[in-house]
């Protein structure tokens, strides 16, 4: 069979592509976010005391390597951090902003910041006399998380509960969340909570939040 020299060209050029586009795939699934790690101390005042600030830089840190676009309202108050009042945050804690909580209409949307090896505590939204019990679904939109619901314990699940609710957690039925994957609460006022080990920002859709609802598993949780 006689090669021409467009046959060869052509030959060339799918080579190129093939090669460029395995390179490609390759770079990509070789990188992994570099999410800076900062030992619990990092966060606390001399005093003791909580230092949000610390932890907005470390969230910030984390939009960058996620390449999650910090917007005005992330710089302002509306961008909250807390730490359960527990004293550890890099274990037990987390950050957040709501983009919208209506009541009248009954709809919430909520982005969930966690930094690596994070946990929202334990909790339930009980009813109120202003709403009813939230209902949740969760969507990360980068890293991963489990998330943890009433049930049948998942087998092997008590390794990945974190220390502070090794002996307090009620829900323990374990799913790992993906990208683009979605997760729901399985009934009103059901105990759950999340994790993130690698750390992750997860979009949550809900009715709406009233903070006079929220209920703690751990004695200690403050907000």
């Amino acid at each position: 069979m006689e090669i021409t020299r467009r046959h060869a060209l052509t030959g060339l050029a799918a080579a190129a592509a093939g090669i460029f586009m395995k390179g490609k795939a390759m770079a990509d699934t070789s990188k992994s976010p570099v999410i800076p790690k900062y030992p619990n101390e990092h966060f606390y005042k001399s005093d003791g005391t909580f230092d949000a600030e610390a932890g907005k830089a470390a969230f910030y840190e984390m939009f960058e390597a996620f390449h999650y676009p910090i917007v005005d309202r992330l710089r302002t108050d509306e961008f909250w951090v807390v730490d359960f009042g527990l004293g550890n945050f890099t274990e037990v804690g987390m950050g957040g902003i709501f983009w919208v909580n209506n009541k009248e209409d009954n709809y919430f949307g909520h982005d969930i910041y966690l930094l690596p090896g994070q946990m929202i505590p334990e909790h339930r939204h009980v009813r109120t006399a202003d709403a009813a019990p939230k209902m949740e679904g969760w969507q990360p939109r980068h890293g991963w998380v489990y998330i943890y619901g009433e049930g049948d314990p998942t087998p092997g699940v008590e390794e990945r509960i974190p220390p502070s609710h090794r002996d307090i957690a009620k829900a323990r039925v374990e799913k790992k969340l993906l990208p683009g994957e979605t997760g729901m609460l399985a009934g009103a006022e059901q105990w759950h909570w999340m994790y993130a080990p690698e750390g992750a920002i997860v979009t949550e859709y809900a009715t709406y939040h009233d903070g006079a609802g929220l209920r703690f598993s751990h004695p200690d949780v403050r907000m």
